[in-house]
């Protein structure tokens, strides 16, 4: 489960539907090496009539990478990547209570010490040289954005195994990663019912298979001794971009660039830890800065970013323990009523601005944005408020100038009414998963299938425990100032029904 940390990108393709993915990451450069002309021999277990055939219940086989677990594998990876230049490190890979694999400290660590210094010639980015030069020239020639660019550059330099500089690190990396771009629809729809993380997982695997597509159509079909199906298909896309999504990193001090970076991306996330990879141009390496000591044997962390539990589990396949994510998160969908006399007028201002019915906003323990509240003043607002649609869809769409709080204190009685009710409809859907999920598998005599279910199960209840939690939050906190405002209501009542008896 080690993985670097990995920052948001807009370096989408802009021909395929990858424009639509969420929290990208990536790029750099080595020197060239000597290749042969004459494509070795390529291995791969997928095959084009298997990602037709599979069973929706088994996830594909992959014959490259090795268990996520696997210390045997990345062992012979820091092996090589010594041999290969990487500077003696105060790191060593072990087995981890946090991510399986990672790193631990092997001596005294300093608050403040840089470590790594991974070489720019052990560095994976879109201009890195392919083993097949032919392959690569095709792809350059088509102008191929980075992320599918490097996806396929990483199937390609797999299915040379052996023959593949990258061999020691691809054979690190783990077959079948846990990411929810590896999880099957039918374990989409079961586990993660509750969570709109599944909607994301869902557009998520769209987008990928459809890059897949247009590249097959546009580039594979057209030179199919350098593309084969039974290499570059759907199901080796979706592990290729798994490892991009979770493994790529960016480096400010590079330009922006992206990498996969060998040997980083041991390193495991740290809700509490404040440290990022970057480029370090005095010593000319990948390196990062510890924000605190470590003793002999301890494990070293990074941050993935400020990413709440549902994008970990979307990009990475873990979920950090509850209450230990300050940058924790649930997303809340709102919809307009399809029974509202201005239903047109009011979903016409929303798509001028971008929003759609249903739109979700990120709700936090602490509270939720100005945009939601924005949008459920839009839903409850009535007709002769028709002249403040345009004002509180801009607002909920946060294209306004101002940041100023948009009031409105004649409806924010029933626009918190709404947000409440949207908040216990969602909790019901997770209580209901929660109560069902003790049941759910009993059916699965695989010992394989039982260990990877009950562990996808795992990871959906404890995010399910997590957003819930955020959600019970919300709802104290909405029928307090509910209740506070009905109070006032009352007091203000019995006030005026004082001042008239005793006029009268």
């Amino acid at each position: 489960m080690a993985k670097a940390c990995v920052l948001q990108s807009t370096l989408l393709p802009a021909y395929s539907p990858l424009h639509k993915l969420r929290n990208q990451n990536f790029t750099l450069s080595f020197p060239p090496l000597p290749v042969s002309r004459c494509r070795p021999g390529i291995h791969c277990s997928v095959s084009a009539g298997e990602t037709t055939t599979r069973s929706v219940e088994e996830a594909p086989e992959i014959s490259w990478g090795c268990e996520i677990d696997s210390l045997e594998n990345a062992t012979s990876l820091q092996n090589w990547l010594s041999d290969s230049g990487l500077p003696p490190q105060k790191m060593a890979i072990d087995r981890v209570d946090i991510g399986e694999r990672g790193l631990v400290a092997s001596q005294n660590l300093r608050k403040g010490e840089k470590l790594l210094f991974v070489p720019p010639s052990l560095v994976i980015s879109a201009d890195s040289e392919w083993t097949n030069p032919e392959a690569g020239e095709v792809m350059k020639r088509y102008d191929v954005p980075d992320w599918p660019l490097l996806a396929t550059y990483l199937i390609s330099e797999a299915s040379l195994q052996k023959s593949s500089r990258w061999y020691n690190y691809i054979s690190a990396l783990p077959r079948q990663p846990y990411s929810l771009l590896y999880w099957t629809r039918t374990e989409l729809d079961m586990y993660l019912e509750a969570s709109q993380i599944r909607e994301r997982a869902i557009e998520r695997i769209t987008n990928v298979v459809g890059t897949y597509e247009d590249l097959r159509s546009r580039i594979f079909s057209k030179h199919p001794h350098l593309f084969p199906k039974e290499v570059f298909n759907d199901e080796t896309f979706k592990w290729s971009f798994g490892i991009l999504f979770s493994r790529l990193v960016r480096l400010p001090s590079m330009d922006g660039r992206f990498a996969l970076v060998p040997w980083a991306d041991m390193l495991n996330h740290n809700c509490e830890v404040e440290t990022f990879l970057d480029y370090d141009k005095s010593s000319k390496g990948v390196v990062f800065t510890t924000d605190r000591p470590y003793q002999p044997g301890e494990q070293v962390f990074i941050s993935y970013g400020n990413k709440s539990n549902g994008e970990l589990l979307l990009s990475y396949g873990f979920v950090p323990r509850e209450g230990t994510n300050p940058s924790d998160s649930v997303e809340l969908a709102l919809s307009l009523r399809k029974n509202d006399k201005c239903y047109k007028e009011k979903l016409d201002a929303l798509k001028k601005h971008g929003l759609s019915t249903p739109q979700c906003f990120p709700v936090r323990i602490t509270g939720w944005p100005m945009e939601l509240m924005a949008y459920a003043y839009l839903v409850v607002s009535p007709p002769d408020m028709g002249n403040n649609f345009e004002e509180m869809a801009k607002a909920a769409s946060n294209k306004t100038s101002t940041k100023t709080d948009l009031k409105y204190p004649e409806i924010e009685e029933d626009a918190l009414q709404f947000i409440l009710d949207s908040c216990e409809t969602s909790i019901s859907k997770y209580s209901r998963f929660l109560k069902e999920s003790g049941s759910m598998d009993l059916d699965i005599t695989s010992p394989k299938q039982l260990n990877r279910k009950a562990f996808l199960k795992q990871l959906a209840v404890d995010l399910s425990t997590s957003e819930r939690r955020i959600l019970y939050r919300a709802q104290y906190i909405l029928r307090r100032r509910l209740r506070d405002i009905r109070s006032g209501e009352l007091k203000a009542l019995r006030l005026f029904s004082g001042l008239r008896n005793f006029f009268k």
